[in-house]
């Protein structure tokens, strides 16, 4: 399923899009855990915040 969805994003709109993965610390625990989206590439930065 993967090189579908890598070659899906290769062509067309998927250009316009952008993988933002930020490290998140869990309140509770203290644990950091890692938060994926796919975002537009011209809300990058706020997506980063």
């Amino acid at each position: 399923m993967a090189k579908k969805t890598v070659a899906s994003l290769q062509k067309g709109e998927g250009r316009t899009f952008s993988k933002v993965i930020k490290m998140v610390k869990s309140p509770k625990t203290g644990a950091y855990t890692f938060q994926e989206s796919m975002v537009p590439n011209d809300q990058v930065k706020n997506a980063m915040k």
